[in-house]
């Protein structure tokens, strides 16, 4: 776990001529291809891209949630670096394989690729959004002169690296089955998430690519996103409360999930972020079903509690306000349960059921993480739409999420009112998600929102404008013989 870098042992790997033999060992493969993600999706990667945002935060000892952050103390970004990597060089690995494979039938081979090149993927969808521009490869590092040179690899272009990844995902996506992530045995991804990851990366390339190739880029995220349209449905289809409740496992609006199971004193997976996503004034233990002054059954009496998030005011107050008319409320905020209002919430709600793990042992979170949802895809085809200025289209897709949410239709006043709108409507519909953070830098304004709307006095103080992305890890930057670097830290003199 400790110090992956981009300078793999490679004298234990398995190669392409000794294994894939059969279509099981392909999958099982693949199966190994997910493992790192779960290492990434964790309480502390909320707290990097929701707490550092301007609709939610946390006050406790991780120094990541004030960003107490620099290239020689990289905090969680070390092991965001080390896993994703980890997962890139095991699906370069599969993939090869699986191409050469000459074990599997046609269909097999297309589907186990589509899955791998998806996970590919969105391990370096994670390195792009966290460290902006960072080293890319698609070799299987099979002998240590690719290792030795892929170790000293630059930084490469967010923007290529992006470019070359959607490519690859448009070769494969259209020949696997497309279907939704849920009606997949075992809610493996698949096509799904490849369109959906496509939307993502063209719409950071809109942002970030030059001026000149905004459109081109537009087009490649609707044309995207129209295939998981056709995939999806009709949102209205899809219950709010049940679909992003993240006790609910692999729901059918789901892209992505975060796969969790804990059985008592059996072979389990599971995380932490519902023990700093429930009720707690201090407590650090539940010896009966009492959460700042409130009985909830439902949570059981084995919880062991951390410092909770709370819900900014900006958001709880503004966004998305405790006696508004969106049935969102409900599930990202509480401020009550069963008509008992909670000892101290005053101003700040806590985090509210959606993701509160009910009979939790200790802290033992066995929920799903949601990761990609249906209706981030529709917000992403309302925020294209409204980038090409064709606001009818745009608000159509934005009208889908908030009317499902109990709102009416959005009333067009100005564009700049507009822009800010969808905007909103993605950190009410994707509150808690994963998404926050990265949103802000993808529109160039999270230092500022953050600044203005932060409840947290020492993140304000702390934050400066390099600290968007996250440091590349000094250890790196020596394995890699300084071909890497931090230049944006080194101007704020942060080392």
């Amino acid at each position: 776990m400790a110090g992956c870098s981009l300078k793999e042992d490679t004298s234990s790997l398995s190669t392409p001529g000794n294994y894939f033999r059969s279509y099981k060992e392909c999958q099982s493969v693949v199966n190994g291809c997910y493992i790192p993600i779960k290492s990434i999706y964790v309480q502390t990667f909320f707290t990097v891209t929701e707490c550092q945002s301007d609709i939610c935060y946390i006050n406790y000892g991780t120094l990541d949630c004030r960003l107490d952050v620099s290239p020689t103390l990289p905090r969680f970004g070390s092991t965001v670096w080390t896993q994703a990597y980890r997962g890139v060089q095991r699906c370069n690995f599969a993939v090869q394989g699986i191409e050469s494979s000459t074990y599997i039938s046609e269909p097999q081979r297309i589907e186990l690729l589509c899955e791998t090149k998806a996970l590919r993927a969105m391990y370096y969808y994670v390195l792009t959004c966290m460290f902006g521009d960072v080293p890319f490869y698609f070799d299987d590092v099979t002998d240590f002169d690719a290792m030795d040179r892929i170790a000293v690899l630059p930084r490469m272009s967010a923007v290529e690296t992006r470019a070359t990844l959607i490519e690859d995902l448009q070769e494969i996506a259209p020949l696997a089955p497309q279907t939704r992530t849920s009606d997949n045995a075992g809610a493996r991804v698949g096509a799904a998430l490849c369109w959906h990851l496509i939307g993502k990366m063209a719409l950071w390339n809109a942002f970030k690519d030059v001026p000149a190739n905004k459109v081109k880029w537009l087009d490649t995220a609707i044309g995207a996103l129209g295939h998981l349209e056709g995939i999806y449905g009709d949102l209205a289809d899809y219950d709010y409360g049940y679909n992003a409740m993240f006790r609910n496992k692999n729901t059918p609006e789901s892209i992505m999930e975060i796969q969790h199971a804990y059985m008592r004193g059996g072979v389990s997976y599971v995380s932490n972020l519902a023990a700093y996503m429930t009720p707690n004034s201090g407590q650090t233990n539940v010896s009966r079903a009492v959460y700042d002054g409130v009985e909830i059954p439902e949570l059981g009496v084995d919880a062991d509690l951390h410092t909770s998030a709370r819900p900014t005011k900006y958001f709880s107050q503004g966004l998305q306000p405790r006696n508004g008319k969106d049935i969102r409320r409900l599930y990202n905020e509480a401020w009550d349960y069963d008509g008992q209002v909670f000892a101290s919430v005053n101003s700040n709600p806590w985090p509210g059921p959606k993701f509160w793990c009910p009979d939790m042992v200790k802290a033992n979170d066995g929920n799903n993480y949601k990761v990609f949802r249906y209706s981030d895809a529709l917000l992403m085809l309302a925020e294209c739409y409204s980038e090409k200025q064709d606001i009818e289209t745009s608000m159509i897709y934005l009208n889908k999420v908030r009317n499902r949410a109990g709102l009416p239709d959005y009333v067009f006043r100005t564009y700049p009112r507009y822009v800010e709108e969808i905007r909103s409507e993605r950190a009410r519909e994707l509150f808690g998600e994963f998404h926050r953070k990265f949103d802000l830098v993808r529109w160039g304004i999270w230092y500022e929102s953050v600044y203005d709307n932060t409840d947290l006095e020492s993140l304000r103080e702390a934050m400066l404008p390099c600290h968007e992305y996250y440091p590349i890890p000094e250890k790196e930057v020596t394995y890699s013989k300084n071909n890497l670097d931090n230049k944006a830290y080194e101007q704020y003199n942060l080392l």
